[in-house]
C-alpha cells in the first residue's frame, strides 16, 4: 500500500510543480495566453496604413477598413484566426500579445502601426486562450 500512496503523492506534486501551480497565484501573467485570435491590416507603404488608421479613428469597423486597405491574403476583415506564440514574426507577436481583447466595432489596435519585414500592420486582438 505504501508504494501506491507514494505514486499518488508524486502525481499530485507533478500537477502542482509541473504546471507552475494554480492560476490563483497570478505568477504566470505574461504566459497566461499562449494563443490569440488576431486581425490585422497590412500595407506595404506607410502612407496607406496611416490612411487606414485614420478610418479606424473616425469610427469605421475594423473588418471594413481591412477589406478596403489590407494587402494581405486575410483581406476578408483581416482575420488571421487563432495564432500561437512562436508562429508570428517578432515585432508583430510582441505587439499582438500586449494588446487587450477588443471587438471589431470598438477595436483597441496598435497605434502607431507595427513595422515588420512584410510591411506595416495595424493589429487588434479578439480573444486569448
Amino acid at each position: 500500500m505504501a508504494p501506491k500512496k507514494d505514486a499518488k503523492n508524486k502525481a499530485s506534486k507533478k500537477n502542482t510543480d509541473g504546471d507552475g501551480g494554480g492560476s490563483s497565484n497570478g505568477k504566470k501573467t505574461t504566459n497566461a495566453g499562449s494563443a490569440i485570435k488576431v486581425r490585422h491590416i497590412l500595407c506595404e507603404k506607410q502612407g496607406k496604413v496611416l490612411e487606414a488608421l485614420e478610418k479606424l479613428k473616425a469610427g469605421q469597423k475594423f473588418p471594413e477598413v481591412a477589406a478596403a486597405y489590407s494587402e494581405d491574403k486575410a483581406r476578408q476583415g483581416g482575420d488571421l484566426g487563432w495564432q500561437i506564440r512562436g508562429s508570428m514574426v517578432g515585432p508583430f507577436q510582441d505587439a499582438a500579445f500586449a494588446l487587450p481583447i477588443s471587438t471589431v466595432s470598438n477595436p483597441v489596435y496598435t497605434d502607431p502601426p507595427i513595422k515588420t519585414k512584410f510591411g506595416y500592420h495595424i493589429i487588434m486582438v479578439e480573444g486569448k486562450k
